[in-house]
């Protein structure tokens, strides 16, 4: 059983190895929560998504930028799931930075636009406040992260 503490950079690489996609979990204005899949990347100890600036995600996280995220869970049970502080980046800057040197897939095909020209795409920040990873289910252990 595996039950040993974990920091941050084990967290990120059990994610990466887990799945290139993650569920995000937001919650609105209306204390409803919303769920959609995602592709999320590392960026230091800041996990970013593309979002549109309009979007579900994007108009919950301006109200409560609670967010959660839970990595697919493996045939063998393993998973991840990350709590933090979202927030929302739509200046060029950034997304040029982000565009070029963060994700790890074409960013154009869901804004052809470029980073210069997709004025309705922005990019969510999250920074993690804590995280476990879950082995079998945490059947195997459950390793746990904190910032505090």
């Amino acid at each position: 059983m595996n039950n040993e503490p974990i920091d941050l950079a084990g967290v990120k690489e059990f994610c990466v190895k887990l799945s290139p996609w993650a569920h995000i979990a937001t919650v609105g204005a209306d204390n409803a929560p919303d769920v959609v899949p995602v592709h999320p990347c590392w960026e230091g100890d800041v996990c970013w998504t593309m979002l549109g600036n309009t979007s579900v995600k994007a108009r919950n996280v301006a109200t409560n930028p609670n967010v959660a995220l839970h990595w697919q869970v493996t045939e063998v049970g393993d998973g991840v799931e990350v709590w933090g502080t979202g927030e929302l980046f739509a200046d060029v800057e950034t997304k040029r930075r982000l565009w070029n040197d963060v994700f790890d897939y074409d960013l154009s095909a869901f804004a052809p636009g470029g980073p210069d020209n997709s004025p309705e795409t922005a990019f969510l920040a999250i920074r993690p406040t804590r995280a476990i990873v879950l082995h079998q289910y945490g059947m195997g252990g459950i390793q746990r992260w904190s910032a505090e």
